[in-house]
């Protein structure tokens, strides 16, 4: 059951930290704390004319999370605030319902649908996303 979520896709998405490290003068930052397991995300950005410019990412997390955080940044660049709103749903849809109809750049998200099974670590799928809608949210 456990072997299920952690395959090598996901592990291999954990591995390349994308966007892993800090900006120099971010317009906004901002943490997340999972409490349920200790995940935890900090993630800063740049914007210009409304969308992200650039995008860095620290966590101490479980893998889950750090493949979610990875692939965040991957594909962060350009987005608007209801672009991270409507990916973060997208996320949960996928999370909670197995949907995998994702389109590019998106197609990596379908690594997660094992996940659907174990609810208790949805949180650590969604906390990257959580945080970035959160602080674009809140600051803009």
């Amino acid at each position: 059951m456990i072997q299920e979520l952690y395959q090598k896709n996901l592990m291999r998405l954990a591995a390349n930290a994308a966007g892993s490290g800090s900006l120099d003068a971010p317009d906004f930052e901002g943490t997340l704390d999972n409490p349920t397991c200790g995940d935890r995300i900090t993630i800063q950005v740049k914007l210009e004319d409304g969308r992200i410019s650039e995008l860095a990412q620290e966590n101490r997390a479980c893998l889950l999370c750090q493949a979610s955080a990875s692939l965040l940044a991957e594909n962060a660049i350009g987005l608007t605030i209801s672009d991270v709103e409507a990916i973060r749903d997208k996320v949960e849809n996928i999370l909670k319902n197995g949907d995998d109809t994702t389109e590019p750049p998106w197609e990596k998200l379908s690594y997660f649908i094992p996940v659907r099974d174990h609810f208790s670590r949805h949180i650590c799928v969604l906390l990257p996303f959580n945080a970035l809608r959160d602080i674009l949210t809140k600051k803009v």
